[in-house]
């Protein structure tokens, strides 16, 4: 364990891991609360500091790095397939497959 402890050095990624889950839940499915997992590890960050475990921060910010791209890829895949459907099928279908999802 590192005895340096670089206060703010080590990004936690928190503000990226909400926004990700949100747009990844809302565009793709509920697949994309895999996101949670990157908020967990946000979270973790800033603890991990305050207990003077930087390695552990750091191991906790790369994981949540990691996360958040999981689910950015899932909230790009679900705008990709939302585009693609309301292209196939025009707004008219798009509203009614969403009104029956209701």
């Amino acid at each position: 364990m590192s005895t340096v402890n670089p206060t703010g050095s080590i990004p936690n990624h928190l503000a990226w891991s909400i926004i990700a889950t949100v747009l990844a839940t809302c565009l793709c499915c509920p697949l994309g609360l895999v996101g949670i997992v990157a908020i967990v590890f946000s979270s973790k960050v800033n603890s991990l500091l305050a207990q003077g475990d930087v390695d552990g921060a750091w191991r906790a910010s790369k994981n949540a790095k990691t996360w958040c791209w999981v689910a950015t890829g899932l909230a790009i895949l679900g705008l990709i397939i939302n585009i693609a459907y309301f292209s196939m099928v025009g707004s008219a279908g798009y509203m009614e497959a969403l009104q029956q999802m209701q």
